[in-house]
């Protein structure tokens, strides 16, 4: 399917096609249509862009006019925005709903500190996406479903995208927005054998397996969808999100220079949110100013402190880092506190005809929970033996990142070798990167990329055309 700007002429799109520079975007979650849009906003000359992703879905649906159960974002309106300079875009974009104000009248004028459905926020990327796509007369847009399942270098420094179309074009740039990887996102969720366990099992009990925003969200949306019976969250590490809070909590941190050891760093954080509390101040707004140093310190320690903190540590910053809304935090509590939801630390097995195999932290033990639900709420890692992934380390157009969370990437998503050099016209956006990039999972560091990545075809392509 091809688009073209609303304007465009539709005679001779052929010929347009090939006289222009062609970029691919692997990918049609918030990192590939956050990219499209960036490019859309900063290349002020003609180009093809053709969207790759076997979700045949291009929309952002209709979720304002929905009454469903959704995810929460973890994130403030105010930190939303598409809009590059204009932290409040997205909030303008509520205020100009009639049917979200009615739906949230307290927060009016303005819903900057407030948290949305990802449905909603998704309506906004779309509806900006198509706003920035109706602006080009110069542009086309192609949409293909087929996967993408290769990416090799061609002649002319351009690249071959294989997939199950025999005609494969060539292109100029490719931005691999892959999220997490092209791994099935479903395949954990499916249950096994649930007719069976459900004769098994006597009490209805369902097993949560995770420590995140989505093991919370899930859990509530079994209460609001009506389910009375136990539940049980399995977390590797024993911690779950801590609270946002009431109102934003401003980024502060101390002015002082930071140690240079990992054990050192921690203490020194502790003591930083310590002090803020002392002062009448939150952790919170310590963790927020941490942000701002992040990938400075990433890039300092030596890869045995990276290591070390990938093991020991990781689970602790992000149940900091991403925290929930006040809101679902105080229902949080009040299921741990009853009892009708209990956590356990440890390591979720192999599944059973009638539950989960566990083995609890600090035992070799297996136990059998029984459940009729299991419900795989982890975040996954990148799929780095993906055949695309492999492709592109085949091809020597990309290596794993020191901890192999990922590809190693730049600030602007260029995939780099142990030399510095990167390959001209290649990009790995989002959460791709994050074991380079922290925090690269977070829109505003999203937004900031995409924009740096457009940035940079532009340069490679018009260096005469100034961008906006």
């Amino acid at each position: 399917m091809t688009v073209q700007g609303l304007f465009s002429a539709r005679a001779n799109v052929a010929a347009q096609i090939s006289a222009v520079p062609r970029i691919a975007i692997v990918g049609r979650g918030f990192s590939g249509m956050m990219a499209a849009i960036a490019l859309m906003k900063t290349l002020r000359a003609p180009f093809h862009l053709q969207l790759f992703d076997p979700n045949s879905s291009v929309s952002g649906g209709q979720a304002l006019a929905s009454a469903r159960a959704s995810t929460i974002l973890n994130t403030r309106v105010r930190d939303l925005s598409v809009s590059l300079g204009d932290n409040d875009d997205f909030n303008d974009w509520l205020c100009s709903n009639a049917a979200f104000r009615a739906a949230v009248p307290a927060a009016i004028p303005g819903f900057r500190q407030i948290f949305v459905p990802k449905e909603i926020f998704s309506d906004y990327v779309y509806q900006r996406f198509s706003e920035a796509l109706a602006a080009r007369r110069d542009i086309t847009v192609q949409v293909c479903n087929d996967p993408v399942v290769a990416i090799r270098r061609s002649h002319g420094n351009r690249f071959l995208l294989e997939s199950a179309n025999p005609a494969n074009p060539l292109f100029d740039t490719v931005i691999l927005a892959t999220g997490y990887g092209l791994n099935d996102p479903d395949a954990g969720e499916r249950q096994a054998s649930p007719v069976r366990a459900q004769r098994l099992v006597a009490r209805p009990h369902a097993v949560l397996l995770g420590s995140g925003i989505r093991v919370v969200d899930q859990l509530l949306q079994l209460r609001d969808s009506g389910y009375a019976g136990q539940v049980t969250i399995i977390s590797r590490r024993g911690f779950l999100p801590q609270s946002h809070t009431p109102n934003s909590a401003d980024p502060v941190f101390p002015a002082e220079a930071l140690p240079e050891s990992l054990p050192a760093i921690v203490r020194f954080i502790r003591q930083a949110c310590r002090e803020a509390e002392e002062e009448g101040r939150s952790w919170q707004s310590v963790m927020n100013g941490l942000r701002k140093h992040a990938r400075s310190l990433w890039r300092s320690l030596p890869a045995r402190d990276k290591h070390q903190f990938n093991r020991h540590l990781r689970a602790i910053y992000d149940s900091h880092r991403n925290r929930l809304p006040e809101a679902m935090h105080l229902r949080l509590k009040r299921e741990l506190a009853e009892g009708r939801t209990v956590l356990r630390r440890g390591r979720a097995g192999r599944r059973g005809l009638s539950g989960l195999f566990f083995t609890p932290a600090g035992s070799s033990a297996e136990e059998i929970i029984h459940a009729e639900r299991i419900i795989d709420c982890r975040c996954q890692a990148p799929d780095l033996s993906a055949p695309l992934i492999q492709s592109l380390f085949s091809a020597g157009l990309a290596m794993p990142d020191e901890l192999s969370l990922g590809l190693a990437v730049n600030a602007r998503g260029e995939p780099f070798f142990e030399d510095g050099s990167a390959i001209a016209g290649l990009f790995a956006i989002g959460p791709l990167g994050l074991g380079s990039l922290p925090d690269i999972d977070l829109v505003p560091e999203i937004v900031s990329q995409a924009y740096a990545a457009a940035e940079r075809v532009g340069e490679r392509f018009y260096p005469q055309v100034k961008a906006v």
